[in-house]
């Protein structure tokens, strides 16, 4: 069986969500899932840049775990789980992957020299890149936080993508650290 790419049900700004039911593409359950869906992208697209084994093993469970986010953030609430409980999904964000992001991220910390100003976006592709990941990562957060007011969405993928965002906040350290490239910091004592 082959599937097209294209559907065509989408052409009057709708989409459907598991279990079937079809809402505007404008919905803030689309907006969270797509800025989820970019973020991806995003990380993606700087781990193009990465040589480091440890690094892209990460970033591969990271992507891999941003796909369960964005199927559990297209599936509304009450459509989750079943009357036992169990998740209609086949994976779901729990704190064990949110554990995992605050381990890589101790570990990358342990490397590093502690933070004493805030760091000016930058240093070399590979880390600038994943600046801008964070910032898409916060992005998708807030959206997630926008859905939750309207819409329950449970707390573990808020807080999985705040703990992604600093662990890609740190690892644009570290990236930069191996790579030779230099951090610049705001210092506002220092414009120069």
């Amino acid at each position: 069986m082959t599937f097209k790419v294209y559907t065509k049900t989408g052409d009057k700004g709708e989409t459907g969500l598991y279990g079937g039911t079809r809402i505007s593409k404008a919905s803030s359950r689309v907006e969270s899932y797509g800025n989820i869906d970019e973020l991806n992208a995003f990380i993606g697209v700087a781990k193009s840049y990465v040589t480091d084994s440890r690094v892209l093993e990460q970033l591969k469970k990271i992507q891999f775990d941003l796909f369960t986010v964005g199927s559990e953030a297209a599936t509304p609430i009450d459509k989750l789980f079943l009357a036992n409980g169990k998740a209609r999904l086949p994976l779901v964000i729990s704190e064990k992957e949110i554990e995992e992001l605050e381990n890589w991220i101790d570990a990358f910390e342990e490397e590093l020299e502690p933070l004493q100003y805030f760091i000016l976006p930058g240093g070399g592709k590979a880390a600038t890149h994943f600046h801008v990941a964070r910032t898409v990562c916060r992005r998708a957060e807030r959206s997630m936080v926008f859905l939750n007011e309207s819409e329950e969405v449970r707390p573990e993928l808020i807080k999985y993508l705040n703990r992604l965002s600093d662990y890609l906040f740190v690892l644009s350290r570290y990236i930069s650290k191996i790579e030779n490239e230099p951090e610049e910091y705001w210092n506002p004592n220092d414009r120069t």
